[in-house]
């Protein structure tokens, strides 16, 4: 997946990120010396750059418009700022794209991705569990030689458990994953979803993979 190179002055929210990061597969570097940061940058090359806007020495725009100088590395502002004036100067700036605080960390995740993607055009792996793998490319999940298309939905739902394998996702984060469409998702079509998925899975010998843990979520 890709480095991403954190500019933030909070440690604790570093850390937080850093760990989301690492669990959706990208690494995921940060400095405190805010002097040199843009040097740090250069010195890492990370695939993309989160940069915050209210920093110490420098403010998140100056330092944007320094790697801007020296680097075409996508950069996402991140701002606890939300006017059309701030949006504006992140783009004139380079920004590719201008998060403001508080944001769902799924969400985040997921305009990281669009981002990513359309800098590198990034060709989506294919993920393995217990013999499932699942073609996001394709929008098809097999196993031992037989395969079964997904709708996009069901697509999303799949990807998103088996990235996080083991790890109990609750209702309400695959509810935000899947928010990220132009179709409203509602908690009775989540259910749906999830049922069309299971007999989708049984269609191709899959039984007992996609779990109910009640009242927490569900777990591949």
């Amino acid at each position: 997946m890709a480095k991403i190179l954190l500019i933030e002055d909070d440690k604790k929210i570093c850390e937080e990120l850093q760990t989301l990061f690492m669990r959706y597969g990208h690494s995921c570097i940060y400095s405190m010396d805010f002097l040199h940061v843009v040097d740090f940058v250069m010195e890492n090359q990370p695939e993309l750059v989160l940069l915050d806007v209210n920093l110490p020495v420098f403010d998140g725009y100056h330092i944007c418009r320094e790697i801007r100088k020296r680097s075409e590395v996508p950069i996402i502002i991140v701002t606890s700022r939300d006017s059309q004036m701030d949006e504006l100067m992140s783009m004139n700036l380079g920004a590719d794209d201008f998060v403001t605080k508080p944001y769902n960390p799924q969400i985040l995740l997921a305009r990281i991705g669009a981002v990513l993607k359309r800098a590198y055009a990034y060709t989506p792996q294919n993920l393995e569990h217990k013999g499932v793998v699942l073609d996001p490319g394709r929008g098809v999940v097999s196993c031992l030689g037989r395969e079964v298309e997904l709708t996009k939905n069901e697509g999303k739902i799949l990807k998103l458990l088996m990235e996080n394998k083991g790890i109990v996702i609750s209702r309400e984060n695959i509810m935000n994953e899947l928010w990220q469409s132009d179709e409203f998702v509602d908690d009775n079509t989540l259910t749906v979803n999830i049922n069309r998925l299971r007999k989708k899975l049984e269609s191709i010998g899959v039984t007992d993979f996609l779990l109910t843990r009640r009242g927490r979520g569900y777990i591949v």
